[in-house]
């Protein structure tokens, strides 16, 4: 008798696959939402769709690259806006504009990339603070736009998405949820790329990274990048629901990174599975404490404390490490069979 050894690559568990099927029916379950729920489920769905969407992104941001950045606001404001620009004076359709939104955020993050890319820890934090803060003035400044006070979209772009207010409705809700989706499929896919295999070795040591060859700055502004894209597209999602914008409504800290932040911390940093908790916690507290006024954000601060204290890597990853559980394995392993074979 001789043995041999022979290995296969292990790219999903039981558990994932479970997950897999049990996402599979979630999602049928939301398309048919516009079919049986009313307007305000809908929007409600739309909304848990775009946090959850923004809180990928800063996370593939901080919790991979560690590019821990307080101006994503930017990218959402300028989204909403080029949705405004391409549909109201380029004649483009809203749908087709949310997605050039997306791709000119990509764009304009790369300028801005070499800008704030030269600071480091709390001040690159600040200077993407102070970016979007540019951002917002020159919005301000543009009376085409509306100026300070804003713009909303034409009755002919509102009735170009459908003609009827519940198509509309259907229409924005299904397009939600497909943003949603494809920025979780973007950060899995991304995770589970060489570029992914960079990014955890940018996160457990820079200098251990360089030695290996991975380029740190191509990298980082590679994800800074898809980033900036992932959040552009989110933006113009938002104020196509909202169907007004203004610099203030667009570039806001609280509502589109202050609240993301608070998402991705109490869910877990540096996991995919993090912001769908941080969502979800998210969101019930605001149904709880929400017309607590301002101890609604001392409540929320108070939350946040607390469970950077007790759990450092968020819920999701104080579940995981206890109970082993990955819904997005995003790591490859090698399983070795034994292989008996009968020789003379």
């Amino acid at each position: 008798m001789t043995g041999a050894m022979s290995y296969s690559v292990e790219r999903s568990t039981r558990l994932s696959r479970f997950a897999a099927l049990l996402g599979t029916i979630v999602l049928v379950v939301l398309f048919t939402v516009p079919f049986w729920g009313g307007r305000s489920e809908m929007r409600f769905i739309v909304e848990i769709c775009y946090y959850l969407a923004l809180a990928q992104m800063w996370n593939l941001l901080a919790g991979y690259a560690g590019l821990v950045s307080v101006g994503q606001q930017a990218f959402v404001g300028f989204g909403g806006y080029m949705l405004f620009v391409f549909s109201i004076f380029f004649g483009v359709h809203p749908l087709l504009a949310v997605l050039l939104g997306g791709i000119l955020a990509a764009a304009i993050a790369v300028p801005t990339a070499f800008v704030v890319f030269r600071l480091r820890g709390a001040y690159f934090a600040i200077g993407t603070w102070v970016m979007a803060e540019v951002y917002r003035l020159v919005f301000a400044q543009v009376s085409a736009l509306g100026g300070g006070s804003g713009k909303s979209l034409p009755v002919a772009v509102v009735k170009s998405i459908a003609d009827s207010r519940e198509m509309r409705d259907m229409t924005i809700y299904w397009l939600g949820l497909a943003i949603a989706i494809c920025t979780v499929a973007l950060v899995y896919l991304v995770l589970r790329s060489r570029h992914g295999l960079a990014l955890t070795a940018i996160r457990d040591s820079e200098r251990a990274a360089e030695s290996v060859g991975v380029d740190n700055f191509i990298t980082k502004l590679w994800v800074y990048i898809v980033a900036a894209f992932g959040t552009g597209l989110v933006g113009g999602l938002i104020f196509l629901e909202k169907l007004r914008i203004s610099p203030d409504a667009g570039f806001n800290l609280l509502d589109w990174t202050a609240n993301v932040i608070f998402i991705v911390v109490i869910g877990g940093i540096g996991t995919i599975e993090g912001p769908f908790l941080g969502v979800i916690i998210f969101f019930l507290l605001r149904e709880l404490f929400a017309d607590l006024g301002s101890w609604y954000l001392i409540m929320l601060g108070s939350a946040a404390v607390l469970i950077m204290l007790k759990a450092p890597q968020g819920l999701w990853g104080l579940i995981s490490e206890r109970y082993s559980l990955h819904f997005f394995p995003v790591q490859r392993r090698l399983r070795f069979n034994a292989n008996k074979e009968d020789s003379q």
